[in-house]
């Protein structure tokens, strides 16, 4: 692809510069999907991987940003990730990163080890809706050093626009929490750890509410768990909040370039407890508000209070754009929501992410699709898919590079 000394003389130049590079430099993949064996060495700037449609351009997409946030954005579970083949015969896979960094070289493999399950195991797993016939280790390894998927989140960054981003606008809550906690994890390596304390928090809380609810526990009890929940679910809460009134600024800006005519773009949260001027007034107005849910909850057996149920709108003036919003405006208000995690995540780790797009340019006018390639030209690396790269070639010209991906092999083009 790219010849190493073209890219090292290219990293030097760059780095001399004000901003700090980050670009991953060399893709490697074993087993992983429907790429068996793919070592790829990766231009900086704008690359196009173009072709047609199932030949493997969104699993590349997908293996990068694996190696951002320890996890596949299009997997419920981690098996489905391995090249079936490989997994049926109990083989490894992984995905493996060279990234550029301003403050050097980062090595990440994201590896998955399959056991082949046995017979009763088989039938186990048929009823746990595991219907592969085998189960998954995931290892992961920064620099050659073991590391937690934890401690690989925010190591480097990169955000994903992707055509199912539409459900930021339309889909449920759980999407756009989903959103937040991916932005302000790569931002804040302690949020990490916070939320999942606060996950492992509310499914003991819940457990407990089951038992005193079936009369084989008592209520004081939730004291204990009360007090870990307010802890860790206000912190949570008061770092959203922050996060999302910095983002609402950043996404104003790129809503008024993409969207002529706008009133005041704002983002509202929704937490699900009132924010104080501080945590400690956050915790106590939490506390109050769990003692007067508790018979509800005893009822419900669940926690109905806490950052698990925060939401967020999307507001132009007094109106809810995810309520009144056509599909074309809730496609560019997901680029909005993108653009803004893009430059929240620039300034708040002070060295860019990488930018990834799966198919989005070809579904917009052509001002629109300028205006978000011209956004992209500040990023040392993007990373776009197409089936029609002639539309990006209009743009970038010979600046990007074309990368053509036809049957799980990829070849330079001019």
């Amino acid at each position: 692809m790219v010849h190493d000394y073209v890219l090292v003389d290219w990293y030097c130049r760059y780095a001399k510069g004000v901003v700090l590079l980050a670009l991953i430099s060399q893709l490697t993949l074993s087993n992983f999907r429907s790429f068996v064996d793919l070592t790829i060495n990766l231009p900086p700037g704008v690359v196009v991987l173009y072709g047609d449609n199932a030949q493997g351009k969104t699993t590349l997409l997908e293996a990068i940003y694996l190696l951002a946030i320890a996890r596949s954005f299009r997997a419920d579970n981690e098996r489905e990730v391995i090249n079936f083949e490989a997994g049926t015969l109990g083989q490894q896979a992984l995905v493996g990163g060279s990234i550029l960094k301003g403050d050097g070289v980062l090595s990440v493999i994201v590896g998955y080890q399959s056991s082949v399950l046995s017979d009763r195991e088989t039938q186990n797993a048929n009823l746990s809706h595991n219907k592969l016939g085998y189960s998954v280790r995931k290892q992961i390894r920064v620099n050659k050093i073991h590391r937690t998927a934890s401690q690989l989140v925010g190591s480097v960054s990169a955000v994903l626009f992707s055509a199912d981003d539409i459900e930021l606008v339309y889909g449920p809550p759980s999407g756009r929490r989903k959103y937040l906690d991916i932005l302000i994890s790569q931002s804040d390596p302690a949020y990490v750890s916070c939320l999942q304390r606060y996950q492992k928090i509310v499914q003991n809380r819940n457990r407990l509410l089951k038992t005193i609810r079936e009369g084989r526990s008592d209520s004081g009890e939730m004291v204990f768990w009360d007090e870990q929940l307010v802890r860790e679910g206000s912190s949570i809460i008061c770092k959203r909040s922050q996060t999302m009134n910095v983002l609402s600024n950043l996404c104003y800006n790129h809503y008024l370039s993409l969207n002529d005519g706008s009133r005041g773009f704002r983002i509202e949260y929704k937490p699900s407890v009132m924010v104080g001027m501080d945590i400690e007034e956050t915790s106590r107005g939490f506390l109050s508000s769990i003692d007067e849910l508790r018979q509800r909850e005893i009822s419900a057996a669940t926690t109905l209070l806490g950052p698990h149920r925060d939401d967020f709108i999307l507001m132009d003036a007094n109106l809810d754009l995810g309520m009144f919003s056509s599909r074309g405006e809730a496609r560019t208000l997901a680029l909005t929501l993108r653009l803004g995690e893009a430059e929240y995540l620039f300034a708040a780790r002070e060295d860019p992410p990488i930018v990834l797009l799966d198919d989005v340019l070809s579904e917009m006018d052509k001002q629109r699709r300028e205006r978000v390639m011209s956004k992209l030209s500040g990023y040392p690396q993007a990373i776009i898919t197409t089936t029609d790269h002639e539309i990006i070639r209009d743009y970038f010209g010979d600046e990007a590079s074309y990368l053509h991906v036809q049957n799980g092999e990829i070849s330079l083009q001019s």
